[in-house]
Protein backbone atom coordinates (compact mmCIF):
# COMPACT_ATOMS: atom_id res chain seq x y z
CA UNK A 1 0.00 0.00 0.00
CA UNK A 2 1.24 3.45 -0.93
CA UNK A 3 -0.39 6.47 0.64
CA UNK A 4 -0.67 9.60 -1.51
CA UNK A 5 -1.03 13.18 -0.41
CA UNK A 6 -1.20 16.38 -2.45
CA UNK A 7 -0.10 19.61 -0.80
CA UNK A 8 0.07 23.14 -2.13
CA UNK A 9 3.23 25.09 -1.36
CA UNK A 10 3.24 28.78 -2.32
CA UNK A 11 6.82 28.58 -3.62
CA UNK A 12 6.32 25.33 -5.56
CA UNK A 13 2.68 24.85 -6.40
CA UNK A 14 1.03 21.46 -6.07
CA UNK A 15 3.33 18.72 -4.75
CA UNK A 16 2.43 15.03 -4.72
CA UNK A 17 3.98 12.99 -1.92
CA UNK A 18 3.85 9.20 -1.60
CA UNK A 19 4.68 7.05 1.40
CA UNK A 20 5.27 3.34 1.86
CA UNK A 21 5.42 1.72 5.29
CA UNK A 22 9.23 2.24 5.12
CA UNK A 23 9.23 5.95 4.28
CA UNK A 24 8.60 8.62 1.67
CA UNK A 25 8.84 7.09 -1.80
CA UNK A 26 8.13 10.14 -3.95
CA UNK A 27 8.01 13.91 -3.82
CA UNK A 28 6.98 15.29 -7.19
CA UNK A 29 5.59 18.34 -8.91
CA UNK A 30 4.21 16.14 -11.70
CA UNK A 31 0.46 15.51 -11.99
CA UNK A 32 -0.84 12.89 -9.56
CA UNK A 33 -1.67 10.46 -12.40
CA UNK A 34 1.95 10.59 -13.58
CA UNK A 35 3.20 9.98 -10.05
CA UNK A 36 0.85 7.00 -9.66
CA UNK A 37 2.00 5.54 -12.98
CA UNK A 38 5.67 5.94 -12.06
CA UNK A 39 5.13 4.34 -8.65
CA UNK A 40 3.13 1.48 -10.22
CA UNK A 41 6.11 0.78 -12.53
CA UNK A 42 8.52 0.86 -9.59
CA UNK A 43 6.22 -1.19 -7.31
CA UNK A 44 4.29 -3.70 -9.47
CA UNK A 45 0.94 -4.71 -8.02
CA UNK A 46 0.83 -1.88 -5.48
CA UNK A 47 -2.42 -0.30 -4.41
CA UNK A 48 -2.89 3.36 -3.59
CA UNK A 49 -4.88 5.26 -1.02
CA UNK A 50 -5.37 8.99 -0.61
CA UNK A 51 -4.31 10.00 2.90
CA UNK A 52 -4.34 13.66 3.94
CA UNK A 53 -2.05 12.84 6.89
CA UNK A 54 0.61 10.89 4.94
CA UNK A 55 4.16 12.23 4.79
CA UNK A 56 3.55 14.63 7.69
CA UNK A 57 7.25 14.97 8.56
CA UNK A 58 8.16 15.54 4.91
CA UNK A 59 5.53 18.27 4.52
CA UNK A 60 6.70 20.05 7.67
CA UNK A 61 10.36 19.82 6.70
CA UNK A 62 9.68 21.04 3.14
CA UNK A 63 7.84 24.05 4.62
CA UNK A 64 10.86 24.74 6.85
CA UNK A 65 13.26 24.36 3.90
CA UNK A 66 11.26 26.75 1.73
CA UNK A 67 11.20 29.27 4.59
CA UNK A 68 15.01 29.09 4.77
CA UNK A 69 14.89 27.42 8.19
CA UNK A 70 16.10 23.91 7.27
CA UNK A 71 19.18 22.73 5.41
CA UNK A 72 18.98 18.96 6.01
CA UNK A 73 16.05 16.56 5.78
CA UNK A 74 15.85 13.74 8.31
CA UNK A 75 12.63 11.82 7.68
CA UNK A 76 12.62 8.21 6.48
CA UNK A 77 12.77 7.74 2.71
CA UNK A 78 12.09 4.71 0.53
CA UNK A 79 13.02 5.58 -3.06
CA UNK A 80 12.84 2.74 -5.55
CA UNK A 81 15.63 2.56 -8.09
CA UNK A 82 18.39 0.45 -9.57
CA UNK A 83 21.63 -0.02 -7.62
CA UNK A 84 23.31 2.49 -9.97
CA UNK A 85 20.55 5.07 -9.44
CA UNK A 86 20.78 4.62 -5.68
CA UNK A 87 24.53 5.13 -5.86
CA UNK A 88 24.04 8.39 -7.78
CA UNK A 89 21.30 9.56 -5.41
CA UNK A 90 23.62 8.91 -2.44
CA UNK A 91 26.22 11.08 -4.14
CA UNK A 92 23.60 13.81 -4.58
CA UNK A 93 22.84 13.62 -0.86
CA UNK A 94 26.51 14.41 -0.22
CA UNK A 95 26.34 17.76 -2.05
CA UNK A 96 26.15 20.31 0.77
CA UNK A 97 23.33 22.81 1.10
CA UNK A 98 24.28 25.97 -0.77
CA UNK A 99 26.82 24.20 -3.00
CA UNK A 100 26.66 22.72 -6.46
CA UNK A 101 28.40 19.89 -8.25
CA UNK A 102 28.57 18.75 -11.86
CA UNK A 103 27.45 15.57 -13.58
CA UNK A 104 31.11 14.79 -14.29
CA UNK A 105 32.06 15.30 -10.65
CA UNK A 106 29.25 13.00 -9.51
CA UNK A 107 30.43 10.36 -12.01
CA UNK A 108 33.96 10.75 -10.64
CA UNK A 109 32.71 10.56 -7.04
CA UNK A 110 31.01 7.20 -7.63
CA UNK A 111 34.11 5.84 -9.35
CA UNK A 112 32.66 5.84 -12.88
CA UNK A 113 34.23 8.85 -14.58
CA UNK A 114 33.03 7.85 -18.06
CA UNK A 115 29.39 7.41 -16.99
CA UNK A 116 28.44 11.09 -17.16
CA UNK A 117 25.37 10.50 -19.36
CA UNK A 118 24.21 7.60 -17.19
CA UNK A 119 24.65 9.82 -14.15
CA UNK A 120 22.49 12.45 -15.87
CA UNK A 121 19.79 9.86 -16.49
CA UNK A 122 19.90 8.71 -12.85
CA UNK A 123 19.71 12.31 -11.65
CA UNK A 124 16.67 12.78 -13.88
CA UNK A 125 15.03 9.67 -12.43
CA UNK A 126 15.28 10.94 -8.85
CA UNK A 127 11.85 10.38 -7.26
CA UNK A 128 12.47 12.70 -4.29
CA UNK A 129 12.79 16.23 -5.66
CA UNK A 130 14.43 18.77 -3.38
CA UNK A 131 15.09 16.17 -0.65
CA UNK A 132 17.58 14.31 -2.83
CA UNK A 133 19.07 17.53 -4.19
CA UNK A 134 19.27 16.93 -7.92
CA UNK A 135 18.78 20.69 -8.35
CA UNK A 136 22.37 21.12 -7.06
CA UNK A 137 23.86 19.48 -10.17
CA UNK A 138 24.93 21.88 -12.91
CA UNK A 139 26.79 21.60 -16.19
CA UNK A 140 30.59 21.39 -16.30
CA UNK A 141 30.64 25.04 -17.37
CA UNK A 142 28.68 26.01 -14.23
CA UNK A 143 25.49 26.77 -16.16
CA UNK A 144 22.09 25.47 -15.15
CA UNK A 145 21.14 22.42 -17.17
CA UNK A 146 18.28 19.97 -17.13
CA UNK A 147 15.72 19.96 -14.37
CA UNK A 148 12.47 18.05 -14.64
CA UNK A 149 10.49 20.98 -13.24
CA UNK A 150 12.15 23.73 -15.25
CA UNK A 151 15.30 25.77 -14.96
CA UNK A 152 13.49 28.68 -13.30
CA UNK A 153 12.58 26.47 -10.31
CA UNK A 154 16.12 25.08 -10.21
CA UNK A 155 17.46 28.64 -10.12
CA UNK A 156 14.99 29.62 -7.36
CA UNK A 157 16.04 26.64 -5.22
CA UNK A 158 19.75 27.41 -5.68
CA UNK A 159 19.11 31.07 -4.88
CA UNK A 160 17.22 30.08 -1.72
CA UNK A 161 20.13 27.89 -0.66
CA UNK A 162 22.76 30.51 -1.41
CA UNK A 163 20.97 32.96 0.86
CA UNK A 164 20.56 35.58 -1.87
Amino acid sequence: MISLRTVGFPALGRVVLAETPRGVAAISLAPVDSVRADLARRHPGVSFQEDPTACAAAVLQLEEYLAGERTVFDFAVDPSGTPFQREVWAALDAIPYGATSTYAAVAQQIGRPTAVRAVGAAVGANPLCIVVPCHRVVGSNGKLTGYAYGLSLKERLLTLESGR
